[in-house]
């Protein structure tokens, strides 16, 4: 008798382990241990019985069998000396990603290591979503006491206390921090291994000289800032994305290189606690990514509020004299200088992957060194997957969250399922706020469909004439032929709550006629969207209020 160690794909739960059971017993196996959240079976087999009589076997019962391993002796005495450092899934990060993969994980029944070198918690709650939204939520209060659209009302806005909405920032993000990450290790039995990890080998990882071994593994490294080759910044004190947010002293004057999300809203921020804000970008048009009926918006939204917009710019060199940073650039070849107080670098973020040794393993990378993928989220090394940042995929935490999910349910769970981004909604919040999903008029076109678009402003949404607020647009887009929708975009106050709905209607295939045959709650910016669907074929200014 010999002992074999197969992997099997497609088991869920204690019944598929009784049907693998049942047909390794009748092929002749004996000592048979099946575990489905392992996605494994070990089991002792006669010498006249030859591995593809197993593989067959477990074909027949509609399961997929991986690699079939032969196991000695030797091989079984060293696996149970090392159990104590053995996992059945290993995760190097501790973000979205990485906890949503190890609760999943844990569920099924796994032994579940995260490694983490700074802090737990990943990106968002430390140094992202969290803080950025709780100061632009500051920053917007500051820009109503010192502008507000009412007549009759008296609100005036002292000087910013930076330092204590700061402290105030910091206090939410380690309470949260605690809430979500933190007190959750314990609550779910994580092994929280504190070290820099790198790969020792494609079964192994190094962290503080000690090696730790799993079955499968996840990267979910995340990203950081990106910083551009552009002459003199290397001897410029600048600031990213996370040092901005740890500022204690108000900026007279912030230049912002860079006008993607990051760039606008730590711009606008800025802007409404008080700083003379220049935003800085190459491209001819804001947002060029965008429908430009949504960067015409935005670019009108900034100018109506005072922030500087350079566009179509070509970076010469930069420099510091004394505190004062000096950004030397040429627009339309004209030669400009753009001095101020503080620099923000926000050109985009790249992969933390430089010290994870991934060559060791064999996991390849693209072009600026992004973990590649296939559908399930493994790697080109099987045993191994990575979600979130790293990837460089859809930088949200909700998406990381989402992939960590199919992970577990992969590698542990063995259920093959396939990553669906095919609807992923996006929001950007300055104030206005920008939300999209779906296909650009654009991509609809290059992806074939015959384009109908529909174009609502802003100033035809009864909730924006009462807020006295109607610098925005709706925008959506719809296969001509059937009137599926195909893409909505948005700039109006709360589109990021208005997408929902619309993330739903492309999702599931509505179309223009379900949108207008629904009902919407009057005074809402959600109308906007029934609205948009009317305007297709209708006026809206010649209804009455809420007619169709």
């Amino acid at each position: 008798m010999k002992k074999y160690q197969v992997k099997i794909n497609g088991m869920t739960c204690t019944g598929c382990e009784q049907q693998i059971d049942t047909a390794l017993n009748g092929i002749g196996a004996k000592n048979i241990e099946t575990i489905f959240q392992r996605g494994e079976s070990v089991f002792e087999l006669p010498d006249d019985i030859n591995a593809e009589s197993v593989r067959q076997a477990i074909k027949q019962a509609n399961y997929q069998p991986e690699e079939i391993e032969e196991i000695s002796l030797l091989d079984l005495k060293s696996f149970e000396l090392h159990n104590k450092d053995d996992y059945d899934l290993l995760i190097i990060g501790s973000g979205g990603a990485a906890f949503s993969a190890a609760i999943k994980s844990i569920e099924y029944g796994a032994k579940v290591g995260i490694i983490e070198r700074e802090i737990v918690g990943g990106t968002c709650v430390n140094i992202g979503c969290v803080p950025s939204k709780t100061l632009l939520r500051a920053g917007e209060i500051n820009h109503f006491a010192k502008e507000n659209p009412f007549t009759g009302l008296q609100t005036s806005a002292g000087e910013v206390d930076l330092s204590s909405l700061v402290n105030q920032k910091d206090e939410l993000v380690s309470k949260l921090r605690n809430q979500k990450y933190i007190d959750l290790i314990d609550e779910y039995g994580i092994n929280l291994i504190k070290g820099e990890a790198k790969f020792f080998d494609e079964n192994t990882v190094e962290v503080n000289g000690r090696k730790l071994s799993a079955k499968r593994f996840l990267i979910a490294t995340g990203a950081s800032p990106s910083i551009p080759t552009i002459s003199g910044l290397e001897e410029v004190n600048y600031l990213t994305s996370t040092t901005l947010l740890e500022l204690k002293k108000m900026p007279k004057r912030l230049t912002v290189i860079g006008s993607g999300y990051i760039g606008l809203e730590l711009g606008q921020l800025f802007h409404n606690l008080g700083s003379e804000v220049t935003l800085i970008q190459r491209s001819e048009r804001l947002l060029k990514e965008y429908d430009p009926e949504i960067s015409e918006a935005v670019e009108k939204v900034l100018t109506e509020q005072g922030i500087n917009l350079v566009t179509g710019a070509t970076y010469e060199r930069i420099e510091q004299v004394g505190e004062v940073k000096k950004v030397y650039v040429t627009v339309n070849g004209k030669d400009n200088v753009v001095e101020s107080d503080q620099l923000l670098i926000a050109t985009g973020r790249k992969p933390n992957t430089d010290t994870l040794n991934l060559s060791a393993a064999g996991v390849k990378v693209g072009k600026r060194n992004e973990i590649l993928i296939n559908d399930y989220a493994r790697t080109s090394n099987e045993k191994i997957y990575a979600a979130g940042d790293v990837t460089l995929g859809p930088q949200f935490v909700y998406v990381a969250a989402y992939e960590g999910g199919v992970v577990a349910d992969n590698a542990i769970g063995g259920l093959n399922k396939r990553l669906d981004l095919s609807v992923v909604p996006t929001v950007t919040f300055i104030k206005p706020s920008i939300a999209t999903v779906g296909l650009t008029e654009e991509q609809a076109k290059e992806q074939g469909y015959d384009v109908k678009t529909s174009l609502l402003s802003l100033d035809a949404v009864p909730r924006a004439l009462v807020n006295h607020e109607t610098t925005g647009v709706f925008k959506i887009v719809a296969d001509a032929k059937t009137l599926k929708v195909l893409g909505v975009h948005i700039v109006s106050e709360n589109a990021g709550d208005v997408i929902y709905a619309a993330s739903l209607v492309v999702k599931f295939g509505l179309t223009v006629e379900d949108l207008k045959d629904s009902l919407a709650p009057y005074l809402t910016m959600a109308e906007g969207l029934r609205l948009t669907a009317l305007t297709f074929d209708k006026d809206v200014a010649k209804l009455s209020c809420c007619a169709g």
